[in-house]
């Protein structure tokens, strides 16, 4: 039993095939401005087919150039279709991010918040851009600094995740409480929290 190709090899003779399907298939390709044959390289398809004996080299260099440059379109394609997908990814995730109906913050661990969602704003009386920066702390009665700097300090320490109770100082409007339900942010010096109205 012979050992798989590794995913690069394998991508490579995929695009290899398809390079030889496109060029079999095709008329020659145009240059599109960011790879041409150089001039040493037309010198020597010249000279080869000015030979009758060589001729048959010359064909063969053109023909692989030819499938090479078919390689590189081919690749830039591909290059780009993973682009506009990434960006279409993370266009979702940041509509799903900004239109949820709960409070989501990125709070780093030193408690100065990093993003928040409308939600998460709403409970605070601000619009997101005003909360970046400025620590949770400013937000909150002076009895649940301490509950949520624990839970930030939890986190910090490697747990998966932990929740508390707090209660929040919203501009013009009278404070409530909040359950936040907390996570390590992957990658990141910061916690993902986040805020639901609690009774009680």
């Amino acid at each position: 039993m012979t050992d798989p190709l590794p995913p690069e090899a394998s991508d490579e003779m995929d695009l290899r095939a398809e390079a030889l399907r496109r060029r079999k298939e095709g008329p020659p390709p145009q240059t599109r401005g960011w790879w041409t044959i150089s001039p040493d390289t037309l010198a020597l398809l010249y000279r080869l087919a000015s030979q009758p004996e060589r001729a048959g080299d010359a064909l063969k260099l053109l023909h692989e150039l030819q499938t090479h440059q078919i390689e590189l379109d081919l690749q830039n394609e591909r290059s780009q279709a993973n682009e506009q997908e990434l960006r279409n990814a993370l266009d979702h995730y940041r509509s799903l991010f900004e239109q949820a109906p709960v409070g989501y913050f990125l709070v780093g661990f030193d408690g100065r918040i990093i993003e928040t969602n409308s939600a998460g704003a709403s409970l605070l009386g601000r619009a997101a851009p005003e909360l970046t920066g400025q620590s949770f702390d400013e937000f909150l009665e002076s009895g649940s600094r301490t509950p949520l700097r624990t839970l930030l300090e939890t986190l910090a320490n490697g747990a998966a995740r932990a929740t508390c109770r707090v209660r929040c100082v919203p501009l013009d409007n009278e404070p409530q409480l909040l359950r936040v339900d907390a996570k390590s942010a992957p990658g990141q010096e910061a916690g993902l929290l986040v805020m639901t109205r609690a009774e009680g």
